[in-house]
């Protein structure tokens, strides 16, 4: 009987090992099918993020979305840059000088024979590139304001109104100039800034 008992011991411990052992094994399938729906979920993830990440750079592109893929906005439009404003002349306001050195000097024909005019002159513009086209053709301007100034009387030299006619006539004749060469007048005013007569 001890025999007997014995095998029932072992059958139920064998039938207790089984037991277990399904009770292991459950969680443990289980568990696999978790992790491989955890990874599965990630690469579906994974992919739908790539696939609109594509999606939306044609769209701000301006392409065309793929076939078959569903968008709630219309494609994008391409963005154009803000045209620059005209180029202005950097000091547009701001009145620059320039001295026509050296003084002129030129001899006429007075009453009582010959004189001397002494004239130091400068011109105003409001581009830095009038200054240097001014400078540019500095000899065809001294040539003719001198033969403008040696054309002048003694008379008219010697009253306000007379200079006042010179230096008018002197700045028509620098804007001619300017005109001609650089298709503007470039510069607004003639100053005689010394002026002696002998």
């Amino acid at each position: 009987m001890a025999k007997a008992e014995e095998r029932d011991r072992r059958d139920r411990d064998d039938e207790d090992e089984d037991e277990d052992d399904k009770k292991t094994k459950r969680p443990a399938k289980g568990g696999g099918k978790k992790v491989l729906l955890i990874v599965g979920g990630v690469t579906l993830l994974l992919i739908a993020s790539i696939l609109g990440t594509v999606l939306i750079t044609r769209m701000l592109e301006g392409g065309h979305a793929p076939a078959g893929a569903a968008t709630s906005a219309p494609p994008a439009q391409p963005v154009q840059a803000p045209q620059p404003a005209p180029a202005k002349p950097q000091n547009a306001n701001q009145e620059l000088y320039l001295s026509l050195d050296p003084p002129f000097v030129v001899n006429f024909q007075g009453q009582n024979g010959m004189r001397f005019l002494q004239v130091t002159i400068e011109v105003m513009a409001h581009d830095p590139a009038a200054i240097k086209d001014i400078k540019k053709y500095m000899p065809h301007i001294r040539n003719n304001l001198v033969m403008l100034l040696s054309n002048q009387s003694a008379a008219d030299l010697s009253t306000l109104a007379g200079k006042e006619k010179v230096r008018a006539e002197a700045l028509a004749e620098i804007q001619r100039i300017m005109q001609q060469e650089t298709g503007s007048p470039q510069i607004s005013a003639v100053y005689f800034t010394n002026f002696v007569m002998q």
